[in-house]
C-alpha cells in the first residue's frame, strides 16, 4: 500500500523544516504543492527552499517552471500524479508539502472537468468586464452562482479581486447555463495512495510575528532588487501575488517603500487565514503545533500505516 504523507498549514508555520526531517526518516522524497513556488523567476518572494535545505532532501516541483509558461492547477495534478506514479514504485511512502489548497486538494482529490465554453461567450465576457469592470464580474457570479459567491467570499475573497478567475466562473456560467459550483467535485476519483494529513499550526499572534519576520528577512536577501528585474512583466498572471504586487506599486510611485513593506505584512497575514480556513474544513487532519516534537508526529504517522 502507498501513502502520500500531506503537510498543510500556514505560511512562515515550518511545514518545508518538518518535510525535509519526515523525508530524512523515511528515505523519501518531497512533492511541493505552493503554486508560488513553480516559478524559476521568483526565488526571494516565495520563500523558496535555501540550497542547503533542497540538498538535504529530493524535492519536486520547485522552480520548475517559466512565468512565461501558462500553468494551471490542471498540469499540476496531472504532473504531479504521473510523478508519483514513478516514485512509489521505489518507496511506498511520499511526502506532500504545500500552503496551495487548491492544488492540494486536486492531487488528493482530482482536479474538476468543466464544459468547453464558446469563444464568442469567452469574448463578450472579457469585453464586459473591460467597459464595466470588475464589479460587472462579481455582481454576474453573485446572481448566476450565489453559494459559490459565498464560498469565496468567506474562504478566499482575494479570489474575488482576480479578475482572470472571475471571468472564468463567469463564463462557465453562462456558457454552461449552470452554476460554476454544478462542476465542482462532480466525481470522486481513485487514486494508488491512502494520504496522511498532518496539520500544522499556532496561536494566532505567533502565526503573525513569524510572518512579520520572514518579510523582514525577504527585503534584507534582496526582494526589492528581485521584483525590480521583473518590473517589465509585473502583468504576467503568476506575479499577480503577494510580496510582488505590493511592490511593483512602489516602483509605479503609487506608495512609499515602507508603506509597501507594511502592506506585503498584512496581506500575507490575511493569506495565512485564508489557508487556515480553507484546510480546516479537511477531514481526518491531525493538527499539531508547531513546536511539537517530531516524534509525536512520527507515530501519528506510522499508526495510520499498514506496511507489508
Amino acid at each position: 500500500m502507498n501513502y502520500l504523507i500531506t503537510i498543510i498549514g500556514p505560511t512562515a508555520i515550518g511545514k518545508t523544516a518538518l518535510s525535509i526531517s519526515l523525508a530524512k526518516h523515511f528515505n523519501c522524497d518531497i512533492i511541493s504543492c505552493d503554486s508560488r513556488q513553480f516559478f524559476k523567476e521568483m526565488n526571494i518572494g516565495t520563500a523558496v527552499p535555501s540550497k542547503v535545505e533542497l540538498a538535504s532532501a529530493k524535492h519536486h516541483f520547485i522552480q520548475n517552471k517559466s512565468i512565461f509558461e501558462p500553468y494551471t492547477v490542471g498540469h499540476f495534478e496531472k504532473e504531479v500524479i504521473a510523478k508519483l506514479d514513478e516514485l512509489f514504485k521505489e518507496n511506498p511512502i511520499q511526502i506532500l508539502v504545500g500552503g496551495s489548497g487548491l492544488y492540494v486538494d486536486a492531487v488528493l482529490k482530482g482536479y474538476d472537468e468543466f464544459p468547453e465554453i464558446q469563444s464568442n461567450v469567452r469574448t463578450q465576457v472579457q469585453l464586459n468586464y473591460e467597459q464595466f469592470g470588475l464589479s460587472y464580474l462579481q455582481e454576474n457570479l453573485k446572481t448566476l452562482d450565489a453559494n459559490y459567491y459565498n464560498f469565496l467570499s468567506k474562504t478566499n475573497p482575494q479570489t474575488l479581486q482576480n479578475p482572470q478567475r472571475m471571468m472564468r466562473f463567469v463564463e462557465v456560467c453562462l456558457g454552461s447555463g449552470m452554476p460554476y459550483s454544478f462542476f465542482l467535485n462532480k466525481e470522486k476519483v481513485s487514486r494508488n495512495f491512502t494520504p496522511i494529513l498532518i496539520g500544522i499550526e499556532a496561536d494566532r499572534s505567533i502565526i503573525y510575528k513569524r510572518i512579520n519576520e520572514r518579510v523582514e528577512a525577504m527585503m534584507q536577501n534582496g526582494l526589492l532588487d528581485e521584483v525590480k528585474n521583473l518590473l517589465p512583466y509585473q502583468n504576467l498572471n503568476a506575479l499577480q501575488t503577494v510580496g510582488y504586487s505590493e511592490l511593483f506599486q512602489f516602483f509605479e510611485g503609487k506608495i512609499s517603500l515602507e508603506t509597501a513593506v507594511e502592506e506585503i505584512k498584512k496581506n500575507t497575514r490575511r493569506f495565512s487565514k485564508r489557508q487556515l480556513t480553507w484546510f480546516k474544513r479537511l477531514e481526518n487532519v491531525t493538527w499539531f503545533d508547531y513546536l511539537s516534537d517530531i516524534q509525536l508526529i512520527l507515530n501519528e504517522i506510522t499508526s495510520n500505516m499498514k506496511i507489508t
